[in-house]
């Protein structure tokens, strides 16, 4: 008997899970459930158990029931599920493969069949099951390396930038509780967390552009000049130019998304921003919350050209329009986003 094994069998009717327990007993660790309920419970709370052999016809919970709720947790992808049955009807049957079943055990039951067919189906699963877990530890192993090849890439930013590094954290971490916010405040703009974490990474690299940038503009301790702010903007393209080249190297979501935060991040909601002089909803929402985590902490942070503003300075100077106009629902959430973000310093 293999002990990290374990059938459940669900049936109301004791002499059924009897017959059944007494099939199995030789290779499978056997538990038992008289009600819809009991087997929920059971099922939610071992993870040893490969198959489950499901009464459809339960006062209560019924195995249907059961079934809807293997489907809520996820688990009917990872557990087959065999259904007993003397006389239902095609349609339950059928409502029952629907969501997920995957064979009807039919009584009187068949000792030598219900071995293999169940052993078999047990066997198939466990690989699945296997092969899963490998393709989630590569996808795991992938996105460590984009992370790290993002990190470094910003990293190199920073130092010509002649910042600390810290910079793309705070940005990240605004953008983050901000397009939490927003995601639960208007549907419009909703997006799960998943894609969530994709953007947060692809922020790191909105200043991409600024390599290409002379030291003598990025790190001018003054005041630039029309024509040096002309070159100054030019970062956003030029940004866009260099993810060009290493998008096979990339994960296609953070790709695109880094792409579109890098070229869009100093575009307004009024269409006077660049370079494309995007207006109103033209722009990303991802775009136009880095917008406002960047403006924020270039603002409240010290730069060779000026000394940090404090955070009640910055924060009016946004509102006034100092900045550039932003989207006044973004505007709303940047006030709560504020909160929490001092919250959780």
């Amino acid at each position: 008997m293999d002990k990290g094994k374990t059938i459940l069998i669900v049936d109301d009717v004791e002499i059924n899970r009897i017959i059944l327990a007494e099939i199995f007993n030789d290779n499978y660790c056997i538990m038992e459930a008289g009600s819809g309920a009991e087997a929920i419970g059971l099922i939610n709370s071992n993870p040893d158990i490969v198959a489950v052999l499901l009464d459809l016809l339960m006062p209560g919970v019924s195995g249907l029931g059961v079934l809807e709720d293997m489907n809520r947790t996820g688990k009917i992808k990872h557990i087959p599920v065999f259904l007993i049955t003397a006389a239902e009807s095609d349609a339950v049957l059928m409502e029952g493969y629907h969501l997920g079943a995957v064979d009807v055990i039919r009584k009187p039951f068949m000792t030598q069949f219900l071995r293999c067919r169940v052993g078999n189906l047990i066997e198939l699963y466990a690989h699945r099951n296997a092969l899963e877990d490998i393709v989630e530890e590569q996808v795991a192993k992938l996105q460590a390396v984009n992370q790290s090849m993002v990190e470094t890439l910003a990293a190199i930013i920073e130092f010509r930038d002649c910042e600390s590094g810290e910079h793309v954290k705070r940005i990240g971490r605004l953008t983050r509780i901000m397009l939490t916010e927003v995601s639960s405040t208007y549907p419009e703009y909703y997006l799960p967390k998943k894609e969530i974490d994709t953007i947060v990474t692809a922020s790191v690299l909105h200043d991409i552009g600024k390599i290409s940038i002379p030291d003598q503009i990025l790190n001018k301790p003054g005041r630039l000049t029309a024509e040096e702010f002309d070159t100054m903007k030019l970062h956003t393209v030029k940004g866009c130019e260099i993810l060009q080249g290493i998008p096979d190297i990339m994960d296609a979501d953070i790709y695109s998304y880094s792409y579109d935060i890098c070229r869009h991040h100093h575009e307004r909601w009024d269409g006077k921003g660049y370079p494309d002089g995007l207006k109103g909803d033209e722009i990303s929402i991802w775009a136009q919350v880095v917008a406002i985590a960047d403006v924020y902490d270039a603002l409240t942070a010290e730069r060779v050209y000026k000394a940090a503003y404090s955070r009640e300075k910055a924060v009016d100077m946004i509102y006034n329009g100092e900045c550039g106009t932003f989207n006044p629902k973004l505007l709303e959430v940047f006030r709560k986003a504020l909160r929490q973000l001092e919250n959780d310093i």
